[in-house]
């Protein structure tokens, strides 16, 4: 979704940069109480939010999970920059159907992925820490993006031309 997002903009020609989060922690192991490596998640994160933001770019695109108000502060924080975070919607068949198809060749990864989607779709019900949801369960990948654009404020003249194409 994220890339999408990023594709809107650049077709917009607004400097942007995507960030994948799940990359920016992808390092073995993870410290004792820090399951999902968030210290270096953050402290990657700083770096080239940086990078990108002395570089010229006006929007960054960040694809990952926020989980408590206390997370959303530290991503706040690390990026030094006003953020505005996008839950997207799926029911929970659907998203079980799309991890299938993503990991139908590892069956660990998939079913890790599988208790993981019901765990954390109940995290983010009580966390509520978005700033707005979008449904992403039955509409297509630019239709969504479009939608969290314009829920983020980013729909300006030359964006919301395209957008309404």
């Amino acid at each position: 979704m994220a890339e999408v997002v990023g594709d809107w903009l650049n077709e917009a020609q607004i400097p942007n940069a995507v960030i994948d989060l799940d990359w920016l922690r992808r390092t073995w192991p993870s410290p004792p109480g820090d399951r999902f490596n968030m210290a270096m998640t953050l402290r990657n994160l700083r770096s080239v939010a940086a990078n990108f933001l002395d570089s010229g770019t006006e929007r960054l695109v960040l694809a990952g999970v926020v989980e408590t108000t206390a997370q959303r502060e530290r991503f706040r924080e690390a990026l030094d920059v006003p953020m505005a975070v996008c839950r997207l919607l799926v029911d929970l068949p659907v998203v079980h159907a799309r991890l299938a198809s993503r990991h139908e060749n590892a069956q660990t990864a998939l079913a890790w992925h599988l208790n993981r989607a019901g765990e954390l779709d109940a995290i983010l019900d009580a966390a509520r820490v978005e700033d707005f949801c979008i449904n992403a369960g039955t509409a297509s990948l630019p239709e969504v993006a479009a939608e969290v654009i314009r829920a983020a404020g980013w729909a300006d003249t030359a964006l919301s031309a395209l957008l309404s194409q």
